[in-house]
C-alpha cells in the first residue's frame, strides 16, 4: 500500500505546485502574467505556464516549494520501477531509471532557473527535459508489466503528450512570428496540457506498484519480472544490439542521402564557372555503377565485399579534405559510384529474407527523412557535404567517423547469398521496375531531399499567404515519415492505383496552383513518395540488381537532366524544346512511378523462401525491427520539432541607423552561394553585408532549389542570421535563376514578375514596398537577360520602365542590367517613363550592377570588392528618407547638377558614412576599389520631425494588407 502512495505523491506535488500558481497568479495579477511581447488583455487572456510560474511573486515561490517537496517522491517513484523492471542480463532498466533522473534534474532545472532569470538557460533545460521524456515514455512501456490496462492508458497518455507539441508548436510560431492576437492564450492551454498528460503518465505507474508490492519487498527471491510479455511500442526484448544496428542503418542511409546529393552541386559549379556545358556534367553517371552487377563474378565479389564496398563509399564525406574543386569533384564522383553499387549489392543479398531488407529500406528511407532533418537544422546546408568545412558551419569529421562506425556495425552480418548463384529474375518486368526506381529517386530527390523546396514552390511574396520554411517545414517531413509507416504497415495500399492516383493529383496540384492549396498537393505527394519506398525498393531488391538499380539510375539521371534543361535552356543543344515545361517533368514522374505501380499491383505476393535457414531468416522479427525504425522515425520528428522552434525568428528587425532616416541599399550577384574554390559562401556573405550595414539588399543567382544546387536556400541563413525580413522571389518551378530581397524594414506587399524573355532566360524580378520609418517606400529588385539576347534586353528594359514608372513612391532599383552608362537600354531604366536617377551618373566602369532611385536623398556610393566570394562585386548606397511627399517632390524637381554635385567626407554627418573598415587595403579581400573611396553627395537632410508623423496616412498599412491600394488589386500577377 505504501508503494501506491508514491505516485500519488509524484502527481499531488506536481499538480499543486502547478495549478496553485495560476489560481494564485491570476487572482493577484491577471493582467499581468497574460500580457506578452505583443498582446494583453483582451486580445490574451490564459496565461502560459513560463509567466505563470516565474515573473511573479508569491506564485513563483509557491511553484518552486511544492516542486522541490514532489522531488522525493518522483527520486522514489524511478528507484522502484528500476527495481520491479530489472532482470539480469538486461540493460535497458538501467537506461531508463538513468533517463528518469536526469529528467528529474531537468525539471529542477528550469523550475528553479525561470524565464525571468536567464531565458537561454531556461530554454535549454526545458527542451532537455522534452527531449529526456521520450527514452523515459518509450522505455516505460517497452518494460510494462502483462497489465493491458496499464499498457493502454501508457500508450494514450505519451501519444496524447507528443501529440499535443505539433499544435503547440504552431501556434507558438503564430504568435511569435506572424504576431496573431490570442494564438498565445492557445498555445498556453496545448502547454498546461502537457503538463496534465506528464503527470497522468507518471501516476499510472500506481497501477503496477500495487500488483507487484511483494515481489518489489522480496527483491533477492523475486525474478523481478523475468517472464513479462512486452508486446509494446518496442521490441518485445530490446537489446543494445539491436538498437545500435537501426542507428547504423539510419545513419548510413543519411550518408547515402548526404553523398548523393552532394554530387550535383560540386558539378554545377564547373558549369557555372564555363558559363556553358564544362564536361565535367559526365560525372552524374557516376550513379548507374549498379550495372556492373549484371557480371556473375563482379557480383560475387561485391556480395562478398560489401564492407570494403561500403567503406569506400565514405570517399564523398572525406571529400572535403581536398582543397582543388577538380579533384574534390572526382572523390564525390567516386563515393556516390560506390555509395550506388553497395546498396544495390546489398539489397539485392538481404533479399532472401523479408525481415533484414524491409530494415535495410527502412534505414534509407528514414537517412532521407534524417538528411531533410540535419538540412534544416543548418537552414538548407548539410554539414558533411564536400563544400563544407569548419569555417562555414561544417562538421565533415564527425560526420565521417560515425561513417565509419555506422559502417562497420551496417556490415556485420554474413551476406544471405553468395552473389554466385544463378541469375536472379531478369524479365521484362525487370525494366518496368527499374523505371519504379528511376521515378521514386528523382522525386525524392529533387521534392524531399530538403523541406522548403516545396514551399518555395508555392511561394508568392507579402503579404503571406501560405506557409514558410522556416516554420512549416516540420509539415513536409511529418507527412513524410506518415508516408513512409504507412507503406511500411499497407504496402498494398501504397502500391494501389488508388494510392497513385492520390498521388497524381497531389503532384498536380503542387504544379498549378500556389499558397496553402499547392502545399496541400505538395503534402499530398510527400507522404504518396515515401509510402512507395518499401514496396517499390524491396520489390526492385528481387530483381537483377543491375537491370532494376542500374537502368533505374540511369533512367533517374535522365530526369535530373530534363528537369535542369527546363531552366538552363539558354546554355544546353535542344534546351528550347523543354523550355519552362517543369509540368512535362511531374508527369514524367509520374508516369514512371505509373510503371512501378503497375510491375507491383501485377506481381502476386512473395513467399517466404524455404531454403533459408532459421538464424538467416528471421535474425529480427518484422515487428521487432519496424518498432526499433518506428521509435527512431519519432525520434527524428522531434528534433525537427526542437529545430524548429530554435529558428523561430527572435530579430527585432532595426534598420543600422534608425536616428537618421538612412537607408543603406545594396546589390549582389551571389554566384548560387558558391565561392571560387567551391565552398559554400554564406557565411562570408553573412559578414560582408552586416559590416557593410546594409538595410536593404537586393540578392540575383539565389534560385539553388534543384538538384544541381544541392536544394539549398541561402536567403534563409542570411534572414534569420541578419535579423532581416525576406522574399524569396519567384520560386523554382517558374525557370528563372533566382531574385531576392532582404530587408530590415516590413515588407508590406511584393509581387513577382517574369520579364518578357522571348530568346533567351527568363528574367525575374521583384516589385516590393517597405513600411520605411513610416513612408511608404518602392523597392525593385531585378535581374536582366543576358547580352547575346538583344530583343530581351529590349523588351525587359521597357517593361521595367513601365514597372517603375507606375509608382508615385520613393523607389530604388536593385539590378542587373547587362549595359553600358549613359548608352543603349540605359537610357529606358533612366528616363522619364521610369522617373528613375543614376546613384552616379559619372560611374563609367559598369556593365551589369546598377542602382537606380527617385523621391529619395542619395547621400552616399560606394563599390566593394568581392574577394573570392563570387564574380561580382558588391555596389551600395546610402539614402535619407524624406518625411512627406511634398519633401520627395521637391527633390525630383531638382535639377541634375545640384542632384549629383559630390562633397567630402568630413562634410557629412557621422552616420551617413559608410565603415572605415574597409578603407585602403580593407580585410578578407574586400576593400572600397573602382575609385577607391567611397562617393558623398551635397544633399540636405531637409524636412522636419514635426512631418514624420505623416507617414502611412498617405496609404497605409492596412490599405496594403487589405489587399486594396485606391480600387486597385496589389497582389499582383506573374508576368510571362
Amino acid at each position: 500500500m505504501a508503494c501506491d502512495a508514491i505516485p500519488f505523491g509524484d502527481a499531488s506535488m506536481p499538480l499543486t505546485a502547478f495549478l496553485g500558481a495560476l489560481v494564485v497568479g491570476c487572482a493577484l495579477h491577471y493582467r499581468k502574467i497574460v500580457k506578452n511581447e505583443w498582446f494583453g488583455y483582451p486580445d490574451e487572456w490564459f496565461p502560459s505556464v513560463s509567466a505563470t510560474i516565474g515573473d511573479r511573486y508569491p506564485e513563483r515561490a509557491l511553484f518552486q516549494l511544492f516542486i522541490a517537496l514532489s522531488t522525493g517522491p518522483r527520486t522514489a517513484m524511478v528507484g522502484l520501477w528500476y527495481l520491479i523492471t530489472r532482470r539480469p542480463g538486461r540493460t535497458l532498466p538501467e537506461f531508463v531509471a538513468g533517463m528518469g533522473l536526469l529528467r528529474t534534474l531537468m525539471l529542477a532545472g528550469w523550475t528553479f532557473v525561470t524565464s525571468t532569470d536567464d531565458h537561454d538557460s531556461h530554454d535549454v533545460l526545458m527542451i532537455s527535459y522534452l527531449v529526456l521524456t521520450l527514452p523515459w515514455t518509450l522505455g516505460c512501456i517497452a518494460l510494462s508489466p502483462p497489465n493491458p490496462k496499464a499498457v493502454k492508458y501508457r500508450k494514450y497518455l505519451a501519444g496524447a503528450f507528443f501529440g499535443t507539441l505539433v499544435p503547440m508548436i504552431y501556434f507558438y510560431i503564430q504568435h511569435k512570428v506572424h504576431r496573431v492576437p490570442g494564438a498565445y492564450t492557445t498555445y498556453a492551454f496545448f502547454e498546461w496540457s502537457l503538463i496534465l498528460y506528464d503527470v497522468a503518465f507518471d501516476t499510472v505507474t500506481t497501477i503496477d506498484f500495487s500488483t507487484l508490492e511483494v515481489a518489489i519487498l522480496d527483491v533477492r527471491g523475486s525474478p523481478n519480472g523475468e517472464g513479462f510479455s512486452l508486446d509494446h511500442l518496442l521490441a518485445p526484448r530490446f537489446t543494445w544490439a539491436e538498437a545500435l544496428d537501426t542507428a547504423a542503418e539510419i545513419y548510413h542511409g543519411f550518408v547515402f542521402w548526404s553523398t548523393l546529393t552532394s554530387l550535383g552541386v560540386t558539378v554545377w559549379y564547373f558549369p557555372l564557372w564555363h558559363m556553358g556545358i564544362s564536361g565535367y556534367e559526365a560525372l552524374v553517371l557516376t550513379t548507374i555503377s549498379p550495372v556492373l552487377l549484371a557480371n556473375k563474378t563482379i557480383r560475387s565479389l561485391a556480395v562478398s565485399n560489401q564492407r570494403l564496398l561500403h567503406l569506400s563509399s565514405l570517399a564523398g564525406l572525406a571529400a572535403y579534405f581536398i582543397s582543388a574543386p577538380t579533384l574534390r569533384l572526382f572523390a564525390v564522383g567516386f563515393g556516390v559510384a560506390m555509395a550506388c553499387l553497395s546498396w544495390a549489392t546489398t539489397l539485392y543479398a538481404e533479399s532472401a529474407s523479408d525481415a533484414r531488407l524491409e530494415s535495410k529500406v527502412l534505414g534509407w528511407s528514414l537517412g532521407l527523412i534524417l538528411s531533410a532533418t540535419v538540412k534544416f537544422a543548418w537552414r538548407t546546408n548539410n554539414p558533411v557535404w564536400p563544400i563544407m568545412h569548419a569555417d562555414n558551419g561544417g562538421w565533415n569529421g564527425t560526420g565521417l567517423a560515425l561513417g565509419v562506425l555506422a559502417v562497420l556495425r551496417f556490415t556485420n552480418k554474413a551476406p544471405l547469398v553468395s552473389g554466385q548463384a544463378p541469375n536472379p529474375r531478369n524479365d521484362a518486368s525487370a525494366y518496368l521496375t527499374a523505371c519504379g526506381i528511376a521515378g521514386l529517386l528523382f522525386g525524392l530527390h529533387s521534392l524531399l531531399s530538403d523541406t522548403s523546396t516545396m514551399i518555395l514552390w508555392v511561394w508568392e511574396g507579402y503579404p503571406i499567404r501560405g506557409p514558410i520554411s522556416a516554420t512549416h517545414g516540420w509539415l513536409t517531413a511529418a507527412f513524410m515519415t506518415i508516408g513512409l509507416l504507412l507503406g511500411l504497415q499497407r504496402p498494398y495500399l501504397a502500391g494501389s492505383w488508388l494510392a497513385y492516383a492520390l498521388g497524381c493529383a497531389g503532384a498536380a496540384v503542387l504544379t498549378l496552383r500556389h499558397n496553402w492549396i499547392g502545399y496541400c498537393g505538395a503534402l499530398a505527394i510527400a507522404a504518396y513518395l515515401m509510402a512507395l519506398c518499401v514496396p517499390i525498393v524491396s520489390h526492385a531488391a528481387r530483381k537483377s540488381p543491375a537491370t532494376s538499380f542500374g537502368l533505374g539510375f540511369l533512367l533517374y539521371n535522365v530526369m535530373v537532366l530534363f528537369h535542369v534543361w527546363v531552366v538552363a535552356y539558354a546554355f544546353v543543344p535542344g534546351g528550347p524544346l523543354v523550355r519552362e515545361r517543369t509540368d512535362w517533368v511531374m508527369l514524367s514522374m509520374m508516369l514512371l512511378l505509373g510503371c512501378g505501380v503497375f510491375d507491383l499491383s501485377s506481381t502476386p505476393p512473395r513467399p517466404q523462401s524455404p531454403n533459408m535457414t532459421a538464424p538467416q531468416m528471421a535474425p529480427r522479427r518484422p515487428s521487432q525491427h519496424r518498432r526499433y525504425h518506428g521509435a527512431a522515425a519519432l525520434l527524428v520528428n522531434i528534433l525537427f520539432a526542437l529545430a524548429t522552434v530554435r529558428r523561430v525568428p527572435s530579430n527585432d528587425y532595426q534598420p543600422h541607423h534608425g536616428e537618421d532616416r538612412l537607408i543603406t541599399a545594396g546589390i549582389w550577384t551571389v554566384h548560387f552561394s558558391l565561392d571560387n574554390d567551391m565552398w559554400s559562401s554564406e557565411n562570408r556573405m553573412r559578414n560582408l553585408i552586416q559590416e557593410m550595414e546594409l538595410d536593404v539588399v537586393g540578392l540575383l543567382e539565389t534560385d539553388l532549389q534543384r538538384i544541381i544546387m544541392g536544394n539549398r536556400d541561402t536567403t534563409q541563413f542570411l534572414a534569420e542570421e541578419l535579423g532581416m525580413y525576406v522574399d524569396y522571389g519567384p520560386g523554382p518551378n517558374k525557370h528563372t535563376w533566382g531574385a531576392a530581397l532582404l530587408s530590415k524594414f516590413p515588407i508590406l506587399n511584393s509581387t513577382h514578375h517574369l520579364l518578357p524573355s522571348p530568346v533567351g532566360e527568363l528574367a525575374p524580378a521583384i516589385h516590393a514596398t517597405l513600411d520605411v520609418y513610416g513612408r511608404l517606400v518602392d523597392v525593385f529588385v531585378f535581374h536582366s537577360g543576358q547580352e547575346e539576347d538583344k530583343l530581351d534586353r529590349l523588351l525587359q528594359s521597357e517593361y521595367m520602365s513601365g514597372l517603375m514608372g507606375s509608382t508615385d513612391k520613393p523607389a530604388v532599383l536593385l539590378s542587373y542590367l547587362v549595359t553600358k552608362p549613359l548608352r543603349g537600354n540605359y537610357n529606358r531604366y533612366v528616363s522619364d517613363v521610369s522617373g528613375m536617377h543614376d546613384v552616379d551618373p559619372s560611374d563609367d566602369d559598369r556593365w551589369c550592377e546598377y542602382i537606380l532611385y527617385k523621391g529619395l536623398k542619395r547621400v552616399a556610393y560606394a563599390r566593394v570588392s568581392r574577394s573570392t566570394i563570387t564574380d561580382t562585386e558588391l555596389q551600395v548606397a546610402k539614402f535619407v528618407v524624406p518625411g512627406s511627399r511634398e519633401e520627395s517632390v521637391a527633390l525630383e524637381e531638382a535639377g541634375e547638377e545640384e542632384r549629383d554635385r559630390r562633397v567630402d567626407e568630413g562634410d557629412v554627418p557621422e552616420g551617413w558614412r559608410f565603415p572605415a573598415l574597409f578603407k585602403g587595403e580593407g580585410v578578407r579581400g574586400h576593400r572600397y576599389h573602382v575609385f577607391d573611396e567611397p562617393r558623398y553627395y551635397d544633399r540636405g537632410v531637409g524636412g522636419g520631425q514635426e512631418e514624420e508623423e505623416e507617414g502611412l496616412n498617405e496609404v497605409g498599412v492596412d490599405d496594403f494588407t487589405n489587399g486594396v491600394v485606391e480600387g486597385k488589386g496589389i497582389w499582383g500577377i506573374w508576368g510571362w
